[in-house]
């Protein structure tokens, strides 16, 4: 596959961004690749407002106790394992824009925080949380070279990989209580942290691994036709899959196929990984209007998050061709414009579950935490010029 620098690669994506300058700012909707002229002038301060955020996360979700982030602004202070993992993942955002050391406290706080709220163990019952963690974990560990980070993944990876097993051809469980049910959730986290994990311990093995369980993903739930992504094989004990399409299991499918692809410098890993991306993009049913679908909030408040992690990534491969690039960064670019304009609300900075209107009534962590990501998200792609 053709490659192209850096350079051209900036210089292609201002000229595609030319007509989407904004200058001043107003809360209103933004159609979508519509008339620009429609467009509203809005002052677009990606790190600042990610800057507020992360301040509005730490006042209003963190527990009295100071260990963990609590299920809602409303006063429900149960702690909930994963979206807890993605939270170290977003104060690693932090970190790594700003440098600042209150970030990289609170990530250890966090670590440690989460081991002792959890019966003083990173052990779970459910391998998909495990895996949210021990990838929040490594990449804590990359941004500070604190040990304990890459021990906390290191232990984590050793009771992870218990999972893989026969059933259902191979791939790893969704949980040791269900070991016949098999989901994307438990496995394209589980191919992403292999591969990362090859890189900092040098262990081929890993790498196979990872290898060896995308091989299953793709030919057991990637849908042949599209390129997307169903969600598991045998839930109900009957070996038939679910065809249901969650946006994080486009994004961590789309994740897993780039890491491997930067592994092994494989293009057929990276023409997967955008053709799924490609498709998720254009899907009625993921991308109603080009704004990431409502899926609620709960675990489903988390979803479009992670997918947008996963999508920023591979819009900033620089071996993705430039149209597909263009595709992408436009795609992120609305549906941050979106969120920023509609779906927070000011000046409580609350997130909504439906990136096109302001949030109602109580907001979940998971919900917060997944604007968190696509803010966050924005504020990077500022800075690297895509925006």
């Amino acid at each position: 596959m053709k490659r192209i620098t850096s350079i051209n690669i900036k210089i292609l994506i201002a000229i595609a961004w030319l007509p989407f300058a904004i200058t001043s700012c107003k809360d209103e909707a933004v159609p979508l690749y519509g008339d620009q002229n429609q467009r509203p002038p809005v002052n677009y301060t990606w790190a600042t407002t990610a800057d507020s955020l992360q301040d509005k996360l730490y006042s209003t979700f963190l527990s009295s106790n100071a260990k963990y982030f609590v299920q809602n602004n409303e006063g429900n202070s149960t702690f909930h394992y994963w979206p807890n993992a993605h939270a170290l993942d977003v104060l690693t955002d932090a970190y790594l824009r700003t440098d600042d050391a209150v970030y990289a406290q609170r990530m250890k706080a966090l670590l440690n925080g989460i081991r002792e709220t959890n019966g003083n163990t990173f052990i779970n019952n459910f391998y998909d949380d495990m895996e949210w963690l021990a990838l929040a974990s490594l990449r804590a560990y990359e941004a500070t070279n604190d040990n304990a980070f890459l021990d906390a993944a290191n232990v984590l990876w050793t009771d992870i990989q218990t999972g893989i097993n026969s059933n259902q051809g191979g791939g790893i469980a969704w949980r040791k209580s269900q070991l016949d049910y098999k989901n994307t959730p438990a496995n394209a986290p589980a191919i992403i942290f292999a591969a990362r994990l090859n890189a900092v311990n040098n262990n081929d093995g890993d790498l196979n691994t990872a290898i060896s369980l995308y091989n299953w993903l793709k030919g057991k739930l990637v849908d042949p036709s599209t390129g997307l992504v169903w969600d598991g094989i045998n839930g109900n004990g009957d070996g038939q899959i679910s065809k249901n399409l969650y946006t994080y299991n486009q994004g961590t499918f789309v994740g897993a196929a780039l890491e491997l692809y930067q592994a092994t410098n494989d293009d057929t890993y990276l023409t997967d990984a955008v053709r799924t991306a490609m498709a998720t993009i254009k899907s009625p049913e993921i991308t109603p209007g080009g704004i990431l679908k409502s899926e609620g909030q709960g675990d489903g408040g988390l979803f479009k998050g992670i997918l947008i992690r996963y999508f920023t990534l591979l819009a900033q491969e620089e071996a993705v061709p430039a149209i597909d690039r263009n595709e992408l960064v436009k795609f992120l670019k609305y549906n941050a414009e979106t969120l920023y304009t509609n779906g927070i609300q000011r000046p409580s900075l609350l997130i909504s579950p439906d990136w096109t209107k302001k949030p109602s009534g109580s907001t979940d962590l998971t919900t917060q935490l997944s604007g968190m990501m696509l803010i966050e998200a924005a504020a990077k792609l500022h800075e690297d010029t895509l925006f």
